[in-house]
């Protein structure tokens, strides 16, 4: 009785796998679906994607720049166009210590003034290169109750001689450029965001307790703070502070941005990048993707969460937001904002109104089989040098892209993976690789 009962219940099972699939009606929908591109706007500025086709930039003409002092290339972040080649050949390589591993990141992206390349490890380690890629001096600011496997995160800024590290320890340290002696280190209590920005002989940094400082760049002493929102998570090498003459801009892992005084630190206006995709868990990370980035009339920053906003300066009136993210720091070039999405979506969007001209999608994610995702692909930049738009991916391939029409130009193979943004200065593209190499190009 038994066995009868256990074959009817086999014969069942395998009726039942033999049925049919059902199927359920309806639109299938890209994966990486950017809604409309919508825009939402204080004042009704039609659809959110632009008709016809794009319009040229309006870009200055490419120059060489001899430095690249912060994360986007200076203080603002803002670097009118720098000159590179078109055929971009490997120069050279070098080793900056650890590269990435399951429990730590390459957070900084190189900087580079007067003939000398700065690059952090994931760890601690900071490096000084010659342009011709010999390694000059190194120096650990692991702290001595500390082990290097500790803490992962900071980022780095040179100015005046100076070199000025964050670290994930909660320091800030600066540092002599040339031999890598220690000047001063200040503790924050909290490890940074990302990297320092210097300017007028101030150092400005956030801290992940929602806090931005000002500290002289002398001797590390701190001249004022200014309070934020925090935010419920924030991204590893998140933003830093963004100078736009006598305003300092903070930004904090809430989505929020406070303008104060350099002077002072007195608040001028405080804004936010407000609202988030909730078709993307991801989207509940509410931080900056990047360093707010200034021209003469407006602040332009995106969130991980899924928009992206244009502020007034002078009053932080928010003056259009778009329904798309931003994976890391958005690129200001002539009158457009280029960006890659949290979904890996390559964007160009206007400036002035925030409608999108075009967007092109990259690899997304290498597939183990064909039902099973085996790891979601990285991509860093864009870099807009030359007259070309550069992203480096850390699948080991850098694509240069037209800026006007989004079509892919070239592939080159890296070899490794990207692990940071490329920077440019003196006509050479330098990139971090995930081994832990930092590598030129010309």
């Amino acid at each position: 009785m038994r066995t009868g009962s256990g074959v009817a219940l086999a014969l069942a099972i395998l009726a039942g796998c033999g049925e049919q699939e059902l199927i359920l009606p309806g639109e299938r929908l890209d994966l990486r679906d950017r809604a409309d591109g919508a825009v939402i706007a204080v004042a009704d500025q039609g659809p959110g994607v632009a008709e016809g086709p794009p319009p040229s930039l309006g870009l200055v003409a490419a120059s060489v720049n001899a430095s690249w002092t912060h994360p986007g290339g200076n203080a603002a972040h803002t670097i009118a166009h720098p000159a590179l080649g078109r055929a971009l050949e490997p120069l050279w390589s070098a080793s900056i210590g650890e590269g990435n591993s399951r429990g730590h990141r390459i957070t900084a992206d190189p900087v580079v003034a007067d003939g000398l390349i700065f690059t952090k490890d994931s760890r601690a380690l900071v490096s000084a290169f010659s342009l011709r890629g010999e390694r000059l001096w190194t120096r650990d600011l692991t702290p001595a109750s500390d082990r290097s496997d500790d803490a992962s995160g900071g980022g780095l800024t040179v100015s005046g001689g100076l070199l000025f590290a964050t670290s994930g320890f909660g320091t800030l340290t600066a540092m002599d450029a040339a031999t890598g002696a220690v000047r001063w280190t200040q503790a924050l209590n909290s490890a940074a965001a990302g990297a320092p920005t210097v300017d007028g002989g101030r150092v400005f940094v956030v801290t992940r307790n929602g806090i931005g400082w000002a500290i002289d760049a002398s001797n590390g002493r701190i001249l004022w703070e200014v309070l934020g929102r925090e935010g419920p998570a924030s991204l590893v090498g998140g933003p830093g502070p963004s100078v736009a003459g006598p305003l300092v801009i903070f930004p904090f892992a809430s989505g929020q941005m406070v303008a104060a005084g350099a002077n002072t630190g007195a608040p001028t206006w405080a804004a936010s990048v407000a609202g988030q995709d909730a078709t993307r868990a991801f989207s509940a990370i509410m931080d900056l993707s990047g360093a707010p980035v200034v021209d003469t009339m407006r602040v332009y920053a995106g969130s991980h969460a899924g928009r992206v906003s244009a502020m007034s300066l002078a009053s932080g009136q928010v003056e259009w937001t778009a329904r798309v993210g931003a994976l890391n720091p958005i690129w200001l070039g002539g009158n457009s904002l280029f960006f890659v999405t949290p979904e890996n979506v390559l964007t160009r969007l206007d400036a002035a109104s925030g409608q999108q001209y075009w967007s092109v999608d990259l690899p997304l994610f290498e597939a183990r089989r064909a039902s099973r995702i085996k790891a979601t692909f990285v991509h860093y930049g864009p870099v807009l040098a030359g007259g070309r738009l550069i992203v480096a991916s850390d699948d080991g391939v850098l694509r240069q892209f037209d800026p006007v029409s989004g079509a892919l130009l070239s592939e080159t193979e890296l070899g490794r993976g990207a692990a940071r943004n490329p920077v440019v200065a003196g006509g050479v593209m330098y990139l971090v690789t995930d081994d832990g190499q930092i590598r030129a190009f010309r």
